[in-house]
């Protein structure tokens, strides 16, 4: 019997990984290639920013294609209440908080086994969503993923200033 801490060999993943399991449910995508010469390794659209009811699907399925993930790294500010550590499938997966930006989380699996991940905001469009995933994982990809989200809509380039009201006493106005 094989041990189950023992991290499995990577293996490329079938075309069914790639579709909803059910209406509702995050979608994840991944290169499938033997070489990861892309800027990203895949992309996930979660459905929410709450981090409890969104990672332990992405943590199931990449455990089941990858083998076991021990850490996650996230933009803390991007998440609902960020816990340091979650326990998925009887696993802890500790949870690492950066400033990386909310379009990107960093998988790790095993000591130097890295994984990049677009993140497709959960407002995101069901086109733009396809579009932005399918553009993450195209073969020999080198665009940024803030650059992959606004080139498909689902993120402005800069943010659009507020405009103020106008109460007639501004200066310059006659």
């Amino acid at each position: 019997m094989a041990d189950p801490d023992t991290p499995r060999a990577p293996r490329l993943l079938p075309d069914a990984v790639h579709q909803a399991v059910s209406p509702g449910t995050a979608l994840l995508r991944l290169v499938t290639t033997h070489t990861r010469e892309q800027v990203l390794d895949g992309a996930w659209w979660p459905r929410s920013h709450d981090i409890g009811a969104e990672l332990p699907g992405l943590v199931t399925a990449l455990t089941e294609h990858l083998g076991p993930v021990l850490r996650i790294g996230l933009d803390g500010g991007a998440w609902e209440d960020l816990p340091t550590r979650l326990v998925i499938d009887d696993r802890v997966v500790r949870i690492d908080s950066f400033p990386i930006g909310d379009d990107t989380v960093l998988i790790t699996r095993g000591d130097q086994d890295h994984f990049s991940l677009l993140v497709v905001p959960p407002h995101a469009t069901p086109e733009a969503a396809r579009a932005a995933m399918d553009r993450a994982v195209q073969a020999g990809n080198v665009t940024q993923a803030e650059q992959i989200l606004i080139d498909t809509g689902t993120r402005r380039a800069h943010p659009i200033p507020e405009e103020r009201p106008r109460t007639g006493g501004e200066r310059g106005e006659r």
